[in-house]
């Protein structure tokens, strides 16, 4: 617990103290617009639509943007804002969203154009003046290209130039300025899901979280379908990812009811994936939804009322003698569910993956990993304290990565890269084990560890026979048929071994994978924790150091697992969308 106990002292240090908390184990708080700020001069509108929120669920924070798409709320609406929310023992901070225009593709501000720079600057003071802490959204990047971005740019690529300028611009057009106005306020960046992409648009992850205050973490995954392809398990990784960037300076998780027309279970999973991090806050983003997403029958999907972790039926009845309207009564179930449930978890362990600052590559991978029951633990920094590193394409871009593995294997400990890491720097990877990749094939046979229930793509592994050997194979097909291409795969170096995982093209494919092929994928990967899954795909295992598990179903049916405990099988039975505490003592 110590790690715990630390995290939350250094929080105190650079967030102001919070008021009485409504909840044991973590607080709430809404994100608020400045379009609806500004309609806060309206003393009924506030009070009724405040009504409408209190009622229906606790909250300890409000933040209250004062800019957003050149909306810059007045100073006698603050003012009335912040007396009235204070009035109702409730802490008031501030936001900016810094937009041009969020309508046409996320317009952002132009870093390069003085212009812009003046405003930014004056947005910054002007909230700092206000508010003794202030969260910037999603939007302090920059897309614009234009001709001054163009020519100040010079040689260097997009992503170089704008990590370099919206460093610079924290530094010198918010953090400076607002210090200056206010020597106490505390800036906080709030970083998007898009972990992957951040240095394409100037989002800084090796410099900025020790430049502001503290981070907030997006943990908004919505649809998986969508056109981020973000995986239900994010909501969980990206907060222990974010904590590894700078320990104690992750202030929490925030998410939106973008996935709510997936039924209203895929918005309640996003908040307790969120807490099952230990996230110490979950921001609601935003007052406009709360009060305006209104419950409908089509919201319950078609599982409910088999034994579902969210139950609709029980999130309808009454809420002290209020009936249940809007978005805002599903937080306030959840909330209330899932505070005694954090209150008995330790610290998050999981199967420790580097990934190199502004690397792309097996994008967001480790979370279709979570989605098979392969805890994850993405780092910032390569661990050596490891019995398995996991290793992704996101690596490549470490120049020391060749010595980091040939310290880990020397000292006995075992490296696993994805495919997509041999394709991406194939001669680094020949130092240990020569492979190749030499080709694609479709395959769906696993011979004796299954059958998979389609047909996928995935690159063929080239090696040197009796000098690295296969563990896990298919073919199409590899029982009684001609040819096998390796799954899992394994040579030896030094003191330890090298393992090569093979990944489908299409990452999802992961979930059609027959059973026995997933439980020896996590006998293997799973060295350093003590409890592994056994079971289909779309059920995530999460662990944690006091010997508690939290076992959870993405599936739309019952399903059986085994949580596996040295010699031990602990059956557990899911309904559809559903997760249990697991005691593995």
């Amino acid at each position: 617990m110590k790690r715990f106990f630390l995290t939350l002292a250094l929080l105190a240090l650079v967030l102001p103290a919070a008021y009485a908390g409504q909840y044991k184990n973590f607080r709430v708080s809404i994100y608020t617009r400045a379009y609806e700020v500004e309609k806060m001069k309206d003393p009924e509108w506030l009070k009724s639509t405040w009504e409408t929120i209190s009622s229906q669920m606790k909250v300890d924070r409000i933040y209250l943007e004062t800019h957003r798409d050149l909306l810059i709320v007045p100073q006698s609406t603050i003012d009335a804002a912040k007396k009235f929310f204070k009035s109702k023992g409730v802490e008031v901070c501030g936001g900016i969203t810094y937009t041009v225009n969020e309508r046409n593709s996320f317009e952002t501000f132009c870093y390069t154009n003085p212009e812009h720079r003046k405003k930014v600057q004056e947005i910054a003071e002007y909230t700092a003046k206000n508010f003794d802490m202030f969260i910037l959204d999603d939007f302090f990047f920059t897309d614009c290209k234009c001709d001054l971005c163009v020519e100040a740019k010079g040689e260097m690529s997009w992503t170089e130039y704008r990590l370099h300028l919206m460093t610079e611009a924290a530094q010198s057009l918010v953090i400076g300025p607002a210090k200056k106005v206010n020597p106490n306020v505390k800036v906080i960046i709030k970083y998007p899901n898009w972990y992957d992409d951040f240095q394409g648009l100037g989002f800084d992850l090796e410099h900025g979280p020790q430049l502001f205050d503290g981070v907030w973490t997006g943990t908004e995954t919505r649809d998986p379908s969508g056109a981020q392809h973000l995986q239900n398990y994010e909501s969980y990784s990206i907060i222990t990812y974010f904590d590894s960037l700078r320990p104690g300076h992750n202030g929490g998780g925030w998410v939106d009811s973008g996935g709510i027309g997936m039924g209203a279970d895929r918005y309640a999973e996003q908040l307790w994936l969120t807490m099952f991090a230990k996230a110490p806050e979950m921001a609601l983003f935003d007052y406009r939804q709360l009060i305006g997403v209104n419950l409908n029958p089509m919201y319950k999907t078609a599982w409910q009322g088999q034994g579902t972790s969210f139950d609709w039926d029980e999130m309808m009845k009454p809420y002290k003698g209020v009936t249940p309207t809007t978005l805002a009564r599903i937080a306030g179930y959840v909330f209330d569910k899932i505070d005694p449930i954090v209150g008995q978890l330790g610290n998050p362990k999981g199967i420790v993956s580097y990934k190199a600052f502004h690397t792309g590559g097996d994008d967001f991978l480790q979370d279709y990993f979570g989605m098979i029951g392969l805890p994850m633990d993405i780092r910032s920094e390569f661990p050596t304290d490891q019995k398995v590193v996991l290793l992704t394409e996101q690596a490549k871009g470490d120049p020391d990565l060749v010595k980091k593995i040939d310290a880990q294997l020397h000292r006995g400990g075992d490296v696993v890269i994805t495919s997509g890491l041999l394709e991406a720097i194939p001669d680094k990877i020949a130092q240990f084990v020569e492979l190749t990749i030499d080709g694609h094939t479709l395959v769906d046979d696993f011979g004796r560890y299954g059958k998979a229930d389609r047909e996928f793509m995935i690159p063929e592994i080239g090696y040197f026979t009796n000098d690295s050997w296969e563990l896990i194979s298919a073919g199409r097909p590899l029982t009684k048929g001609t040819s096998g291409y390796p799954i899992l795969h394994r040579g030896k170096y030094s003191n330890g071994y090298l393992y090569v995982l093979v990944v489908p093209e299409d990452f999802s494919d992961l979930y059609h994978y027959p059973v026995p092929a997933l439980n020896a994928i996590r006998q293997f990967l799973g060295r350093d924790l003590k409890a592994r899954l056994e079971g289909p795909a779309l059920v995530s295992l999460f662990e944690y150091d006091n010997d508690k598990v939290i076992v959870e179903s993405f599936r739309d049916e019952t399903c059986s697992v085994y949580v596996v405990v040295g010699d031990r099988k602990i059956p557990v039975v899911l309904k559809p969308h559903s997760f249990e505490l697991v005691d593995i003592k």
